[in-house]
């Protein structure tokens, strides 16, 4: 006799479960911290009712029944002043027992371990960080003592109910419980100090104050005052609070900035206010509406490529899904906002908007608003661009090699630090640079390196600063990527400072002709110090580029430099073995004296030592560190001599 498969176990009617650890975390730290500002615990909560009501639009799209009875869709909010309660009810989509596992008792975000990390123990520092990461349902716990939430996904049987019942103190309750109604209903028995929110006035003022944009009407009661009692009593009749009309479709010269920083603070969990924003209804062979925000802060998680970013896409006002990544490059991936299209189809997938022409034609509708407003904020308001280019330029660097279209747009938006600024800030142009560059100049010269004090300290910098040539000094990750796409700008070749062969064109012709009569002298010891170091280095030359330093290495004119090398490296990728140029000083003491003669027993530990100092010089790390120390202890001790001194070759014992 066969045996019947095992038949999945029914949940216990009633569990107690542990919060997840991080959850824990942050429910400690964000009460501690913003409790100065805890009026967001009711935006946070309509933000999330508003979601549900979305969501339920959405798949109710490929299953209408998912409505039930009830198609109207509406946010109630309500008070109980005798038993200190506060209730946020939704007929939205609702979940099921796992949906409220996995949506409270975790904390389903990449980074989170990582943001924890970042928090200081400063409040208003934590607050601000706290208030990037969104802090969701758990704000109710800023004002309440325990909480009680009651939920029905839409479409399933009235008693696949959840009640969740916490006090937010390391676990909670699930109970099994029939619900009839769909949505999910919010109860919080609020803290013993809260007692000013149990009140109609105090409510809807924190609704039209955070709340007013939410498309959705919020309702409450209605109250008026009883002369007999002296308070205010309950009709029984429901009223509209908000404005419940999507800011996006209202005319601009109806909304209030306030107005704008709400909505953007409701789309994006962020309690700081965004830097700008940008609202264009477009009209002609497509039409749609752009609501776009760039923030004032970048997300602690911008750099997580397992996070999504985009903005929110609406289809004649009806959610279609949030984080719409198509509709806005990589490069641009900090924009927040809304699209709602007039054209695009209502069952729109994911799969639709990689094909479609329409979407790839807003993109480029939104990108080319966006860089608009930089340019904009870039020509007329420099300080703002300044914060800007702090938070965000990292990855909007990242733009010169992904959007080809606008590749021109982007490099006029770049900002660097050079060898003429006081500081690492970056705040030059290549107009800049371009509109100073020295009489004869045709080259745009730049160094990159593995920080701004590496950068700064380049030997190959020397004969740049002697001729007073300003070279751009490009010391983030990004900018090697940057400058393997960019061979240009305005005509002038960028050129990297340390790769080929020095050329200052007609800046400085005499730097060339002594080059050339230095080869033949310094022959026979290139040549010797190329035999000693012929596993470490393609070919041993003379050089004008040094004025300070014996020696250097470079990379060929169209190879590899050295920094991207020692990156990958680091980075665990495989890297073809190319070998560097070794460059040297003919003016140099020490490479004099090398000149004069040296033992064939001590060149290879001079050649190597040199070697490994150029390596030094340029930020990174001798191959074999133990044996550069060994080289140069052991050369220490063979030239100090009976009198203890250290000389050079060449020099008197």
């Amino acid at each position: 006799m066969s045996k019947s498969p095992k038949e999945k176990k029914a949940p216990p009617k009633k569990q107690k479960l542990g919060f997840e650890t991080e959850v824990n975390q942050l429910l400690k730290l964000m009460v501690h911290s913003l409790y100065s500002n805890k009026e967001i615990f009711l935006r946070e909560l309509l933000s999330n009712a508003s979601d549900a009501c979305d969501k339920l639009r959405f798949e109710a799209l490929s299953d209408n029944s998912l409505f039930e009875d009830s198609a109207e869709l509406e946010i109630q909010v309500s008070y109980d002043a005798d038993k200190r309660t506060i209730c946020i009810s939704d007929n939205g989509i609702g979940m099921s027992r796992e949906e409220v596992i996995e949506n409270i008792g975790t904390i389903a975000k990449s980074g989170t371990k990582e943001f924890l990390d970042k928090l200081s123990g400063d409040q208003v520092k934590d607050a601000a960080l706290i208030g990037q990461f969104g802090v969701g349902f758990y704000s109710v716990f800023i004002v309440g003592k325990k909480v009680k939430l009651e939920t029905r996904r839409g479409g399933v049987s009235s008693a696949d109910g959840v009640r969740w019942t916490s006090t937010g103190e390391g676990d909670y309750t699930l109970e099994r419980i029939k619900l009839a109604q769909r949505g999910t209903k919010i109860t919080i028995h609020l803290k013993d100090e809260e007692e000013d929110l149990l009140s109609s006035h105090r409510l809807e003022g924190i609704i039209t104050k955070y709340s007013d944009h939410i498309a959705l009407p919020i309702v409450m009661e209605e109250e008026e005052w009883d002369k007999d009692s002296g308070k205010s009593k309950k009709t029984g009749k429901q009223k509209k609070v908000n404005q419940a009309s999507a800011l996006w479709v209202r005319p601009k010269a109806e909304i209030k900035d306030s107005q704008y920083q709400d909505f953007y603070k409701h789309i994006s969990h962020d309690s700081g206010e965004p830097l700008v924003w940008a609202h264009n209804r477009v009209e002609g062979r497509q039409q749609y509406i752009q609501l776009l925000f760039i923030p004032s802060k970048a997300p602690f998680d911008i750099f997580d490529r397992d996070t999504h970013h985009g903005v929110k896409l609406y289809v004649k006002r009806v959610f279609i899904m949030d984080d719409a990544e198509n509709l806005i490059p990589n490069y641009l991936r900090f924009i927040k906002g809304v699209i709602d299209s007039s054209d695009l189809p209502l069952n729109i997938s994911r799969e639709i908007l990689q094909e479609s022409r329409d979407v790839e034609n807003i993109k480029k509708g939104c990108v080319s608003r966006i860089l608009s407003t930089l340019e904009n904020m870039a020509k007329k308001d420099t300080e703002k661009y300044k914060v800007f280019w702090q938070e965000f330029g990292k990855v909007f660097k990242e733009g010169v090699g992904e959007d080809f279209i606008n590749q021109e747009r982007v490099s006029k938006l770049l900002r660097f630090s050079t060898t003429k600024s006081s500081s690492s800030e970056q705040d030059v142009s290549f107009e800049d640079y371009v509109n100073r560059m020295a009489e004869g100049q045709d080259k745009i010269y730049y160094v990159t390196a593995e920080s701004y004090l590496a950068a700064t300290s380049s030997p190959h910098l020397e004969i740049f600063k002697e001729k007073d040539l300003e070279v751009l000094l490009l010391y983030d990750r990004v900018d090697e990527w940057v400058v393997s796409h960019l061979s240009e700008f305005d005509g002038k070749k960028l050129s990297s400072v340390s790769k080929g062969e020095l050329d200052l064109g007609k800046v400085d012709g005499d730097e060339e002709s002594k080059s050339e009569k230095n080869v033949n002298a310094y022959k026979d010891l290139t040549d010797k110090l190329a035999k000693e170091l012929s596993d470490k280095v393609k070919e041993v030359r003379v050089t004008s580029r040094l004025k300070d330093s014996p020696a250097c290495l470079v990379a060929e004119e169209h190879g590899m430099s050295i920094n991207l090398e020692r990156m990958l490296k680091a980075a665990g990728q495989k890297v073809p073995g190319v070998k560097p140029i070794l460059e040297i000083n003919p003016d140099h003491p020490v490479i004099l004296r090398l000149k004069e003669g040296i033992s064939d027993e001590s060149l290879n530990d001079w050649s190597n030592i040199l070697f490994d100092q150029a390596v030094l010089a340029e930020g990174g790390m001798p191959s074999d560190p133990a044996d550069y120390v060994k080289r140069v202890n052991a050369m220490m001790l063979s030239l100090a001599g009976d009198q203890k001194r250290v000389w050079t070759p060449g020099s008197a014992k």
